[in-house]
């Protein structure tokens, strides 16, 4: 009987091994946009000393000289660059949580909505929702920027929507509460009402499932969150500036 032998393929070179010139041409692409790179950068600082422009963040130190229309932290034009962009930061970041907190309640109660018996309310939430689904973020908020800028009046001719709320082609403006003492243990009273109500509403479940009773925990729920901030605003005097 005769043995077949077969013979094993033998090894590609490397320059015809895939992975191989998959890796070479990485190594490549990167080699040249790090080149890249360092000459804009090189390039760039000898154009700025040649202009006599300082580089580094020693500018941070300088006064600012400009005025910030909403700040949360105490600022002024006299102030550094490097406070300047402190408050940029900290507005962005409430600005963020804003944003958050309102787009997640929009979202629940679209959501919710959609889910709706009510033929009507449905069909709303889902034209709502499959409407701006599609469109991105940054092309509504220039249209609605081109639209209050091309039919809204100018400041002095605002439009009063509310008592103390106008808008006009710089924006809207409204009133807002003068930052008081009362309104952090305001908030830590809200915090301790929350935590309060969800210790209510176990203690009620285990009673009803021992007694079959039920207790009204969303009323006292709705007086714990919304009392105890209401007890400290009146402690303090009604703060309330403008």
């Amino acid at each position: 009987m005769a043995v077949q032998t077969v013979a094993t393929p033998s090894r590609p070179a490397p320059w015809r091994d895939p992975k191989i010139r998959a890796i070479a041409v990485q190594v490549v692409f990167v080699a040249v946009l790090a080149a890249f790179v360092a000459f804009l950068v090189h390039n760039t600082i000898v154009n700025l000393r040649r202009q006599n422009i300082a580089t580094g963040f020693g500018f941070l130190d300088r006064e600012a000289a400009f005025g910030i229309g909403e700040s949360l932290i105490p600022y002024s034009p006299a102030d550094t660059y490097a406070r300047a962009f402190l408050v940029g930061l900290v507005n962005t970041l409430y600005v963020s949580a804003l944003g958050i907190v309102l787009a997640t309640l929009l979202g629940t109660v679209m959501g919710l909505a959609r889910l709706s018996s009510n033929w009507l309310v449905a069909k709303l939430a889902a034209i709502y929702v499959e409407t701006f689904r599609n469109i991105p973020l940054a092309l509504q908020l220039l249209f609605w920027w081109a639209l209050l800028r091309g039919s809204a009046p100018p400041p002095r001719e605002a439009w009063e929507l509310l008592p103390g709320v106008f808008i006009s082609n710089r924006g809207i403006t409204f009133p807002v509460p003068f930052a008081e003492t009362a309104y952090f243990w305001m908030a830590i009273a809200f915090a301790a009402g929350l935590v309060i109500t969800f210790a209510v509403r176990r203690w009620a479940k285990r009673r009803q499932e021992r007694t079959g009773q039920q207790f009204p925990t969303g009323w006292a729920g709705l007086g714990l969150a919304l009392g105890l901030p209401a007890i400290v605003f009146l402690g303090y005097g009604l703060p309330l500036r403008l």
